[in-house]
C-alpha cells in the first residue's frame, strides 16, 4: 500500500488504549476531509468497545498536526464562503467530538503543533508534550485568526498568554505550553510518562471516568452551545476576504505576503 491509499487515521488498541495516530506525513497531519472523518471514525470505534478505557491520540513524523489542509482549501470551485463554512463545522465538530467523549483523551505530542492542531491540543484532557515539540499559532500571519479553535483553547490557556501568542504567532516550546495550561506535563521521555497516565487511568471505571470527565469540560460545551456557529461564520468571512487569499498564496508559495514586505526592523 503506498502513502496515497494508506488511512489518514491508524487505529490500534493496546490495553486498556485506544491509540490513534495522525498518520498524513505528506502535509504535516493537516486536517484534510479525510483525516477529520478518520478521527471520528476511531473515536466512535473506541467508544463501542468495552475494554477500552482512554484514547491516546498521537501522530507520525515530525508534525502533530500543521493546522487546516490550505491546498484542500484553495482547490474547490465550490463557492468559497460557503466551502470555508463547511469546512468550519467540520473542524466544530471534531473538536465537540473530542470533548464530549466520553472516554479520556490524551494528546501524545512529540512534534510541532500549529493554527487549528492547536485546537486538537485544547480539546484533550492531558497532554504531554516531548522535547521535539513547538506551538504556534500563526493565523494572524495569514489574515485570519484561531476562531473556532478558541472553542477549547480558551477555556485552557492563561488570558495573558492568549493575548500573547494569538497577536505574535510567535512559536514557544513544551515547557512554555505546559507553563501557560496548553500541555499538562511536558516530559522528555513521551511515552514512559503516557504509561504512567494509562495505568493511572486503567484504575478508573468507565461511569466514573466518564462522569468525571463531564465535570471538566461542561463549560467547554456550554461555549460550543453559545459560540460555535458565530465563530464558524467569521472564520468563514475571514478566509474568503482578500488579506486571506494573499496570506495563503504567499504560504503556498513560501513567501512573504504583501502586507510584510514593507515591515522594517528598527535600528539598533
Amino acid at each position: 500500500m503506498d502513502a496515497a491509499q494508506e488511512p489518514r487515521v491508524d487505529y490500534r488498541v493496546e490495553g486498556r488504549a485506544a491509540r490513534l495516530t495522525l498518520n498524513s506525513p505528506h502535509n504535516r497531519n493537516a486536517l484534510s476531509t479525510e483525516l477529520v472523518s478518520g478521527l471520528h471514525e476511531g473515536l466512535r470505534a473506541a467508544v463501542a468497545d468495552p475494554e477500552v478505557r482512554m484514547v491516546l491520540l498521537g501522530h507520525t513524523g515530525g508534525t502533530f498536526c500543521a493546522g487546516a489542509d490550505l491546498n484542500q482549501a484553495s482547490g474547490s470551485s465550490a463557492d468559497p464562503e460557503m466551502l470555508a463554512a463547511e469546512r468550519g463545522r467540520e473542524m466544530t465538530a471534531l473538536l465537540r467530538a473530542l470533548v464530549e467523549c466520553p472516554l479520556p483523551v490524551i494528546g501524545v505530542i512529540d512534534g510541532h503543533v500549529r493554527a487549528g492542531g492547536m485546537g486538537l491540543v485544547g480539546a484533550c484532557d492531558i497532554v504531554v508534550a516531548g522535547p521535539n515539540s513547538t506551538f504556534a499559532l500563526t493565523e494572524a500571519r495569514i489574515g485570519v485568526a484561531p476562531s473556532i479553535i478558541s472553542l477549547t483553547l480558551l477555556p485552557k490557556l492563561t488570558p495573558r498568554a492568549a493575548g500573547r501568542y494569538y497577536l505574535t504567532g510567535e512559536t514557544f516550546t513544551a515547557q512554555v505550553a505546559a507553563q501557560i495550561g496548553l500541555a499538562s506535563i511536558a516530559a522528555d521521555d513521551v511515552e514512559a510518562e503516557v504509561a504512567r497516565l494509562a495505568a493511572a487511568l486503567a484504575k478508573g471505571s468507565p461511569q466514573g471516568l466518564a462522569a468525571s470527565k463531564r465535570l471538566t469540560t461542561a463549560t467547554i460545551l456550554a461555549g460550543f452551545d453559545r459560540d460555535a456557529e458565530e465563530l464558524t461564520r467569521e472564520s468563514a468571512r475571514l478566509f474568503v476576504s482578500a488579506e486571506a487569499r494573499e496570506g495563503m498564496l504567499a504560504f503556498l508559495q513560501k513567501r512573504p505576503p504583501n502586507w510584510a514586505e514593507t515591515v522594517t526592523e528598527p535600528n539598533d
